[in-house]
């Protein structure tokens, strides 16, 4: 087949091209072209074809790819507004056997409001944030085109999706101070009680589930998740973390999440804790059962060896030096003495014990 892949030097793209190719794939790329390597300086063992170009100057995009060939499968790794969607089928209507488009869980609405846990593709979608509201747009234009028979259209909806070249994310973000206090036996700071529900996929995983979509009829019209399948606390991730690169056993320093984003600046999708905010608050578990059906998804990397894995690749790049207080604008210890402080001053006026637990 000759496959498509808008982006395909980024963390779950480089892992699709890379799998295409061993398929023996005839692999097209649409980029920018600002990466001669793929993510986390994966080189491809196979030929690519590049098509140069800015996918927001729709127009470009739309003109070069109407120059292109007819392509069996077209996989969309960076639509992320309504305008890609839209462009996508002026680009690829009746000029494709395939459109997938890569979505993200976050389309679901958050709590589940029927507490139906795990979600599955069918559940309530309400985005908490700007991202999550685009990609629900584009699932909606692409998924009514698709009814409309102008393309057959597969939707794939990942998770936190990790790769070597990445860093580990925490509540505050994606830090080399995060690493760098677990190393050094540091307080970690964790959003509400740490018990809400996370889990994290290794990008290989989650691009198989890409490569055994693209061409299969069996996928037409459907939304899939592809998403870890370990289900951790915050708490227990963090403790996962520790082990796995022989850090000690790490004291956690719990702080509501509402607390934790007024005590930091504050702007949507730069702000360090709006994630945490709008997602890692709330339990984030899937159903992958129609991917391990339809996909031959399988979970194959454990978040201990991922984590690993990640840590290793950044200390064999020399990433992992220098302190743990100015990699990041965020400075741990001072938001943890205010938290601290805080605590105890309310104890003290509401007549409690005079002690009290770093941990709090």
């Amino acid at each position: 087949m000759r496959i498509l892949i808008l982006g395909g030097t980024g963390l779950i793209s480089t892992r699709i091209t890379q799998q295409l190719l061993a398929r023996g794939e005839e692999v097209w790329h649409f980029n920018r072209g600002q990466r001669t390597v793929g993510f986390g300086g994966i080189s491809f063992d196979g030929p690519i074809h590049t098509i140069l170009g800015d996918r927001a100057q729709a127009a470009q995009f739309e003109s070069r790819l109407r120059d292109a060939p007819m392509f069996d499968c077209v996989i969309d790794m960076i639509g992320y507004t309504p305008s890609d969607a839209e462009s996508d089928l002026r680009a690829f209507g009746g000029r494709c056997g395939q459109l997938i488009f890569c979505s993200t869980v976050d389309v679901y609405a958050h709590p589940h409001p029927h507490g139906a846990l795990p979600y599955r593709e069918d559940a309530p979608q309400a985005g908490r944030n700007s991202y999550a509201l685009n990609k629900i747009a584009c699932e909606a234009i692409l998924s009514a085109a698709g009814r409309r028979g102008e393309l057959n259209v597969t939707i794939i909806r990942p998770a936190y999706t990790y790769a070597e070249g990445a860093l580990i994310l925490d509540s505050l973000g994606m830090r080399l101070a995060y690493l760098d206090r677990l190393r050094k036996g540091k307080p970690i700071i964790v959003h509400g009680d740490g018990q809400s529900l996370w889990c994290a996929c290794h990008a290989d995983d989650v691009a198989r589930a890409f490569v055994h979509a693209a061409g299969s009829p069996d996928a037409f019209g459907k939304s899939y998740h592809v998403t870890g399948e370990e289900f951790l606390t915050w708490n227990q991730y963090h403790e996962t973390v520790a082990q796995a690169i022989g850090a000690p056993p790490p004291t956690l320093i719990h702080i509501p999440t509402e607390v934790l984003a007024r005590m930091l600046p504050s702007a949507e999708m730069s702000d360090p804790v709006h994630w945490t905010l709008t997602n890692f608050q709330f339990n984030n578990i899937f159903d992958n059962t129609a991917a391990r059906r339809d996909l031959s998804f399988r979970y194959t990397v454990p978040w201990a060896e991922g984590a690993k894995r990640l840590v290793d690749w950044l200390a064999a790049h020399g990433r992992l030096s220098g302190d743990d207080s100015t990699p990041d604008a965020i400075h741990d210890d001072i938001l943890i003495a205010v938290w601290n402080q805080a605590c105890k001053e309310a104890v003290r006026a509401l007549g409690g014990p005079p002690a009290l637990s770093s941990s709090v």
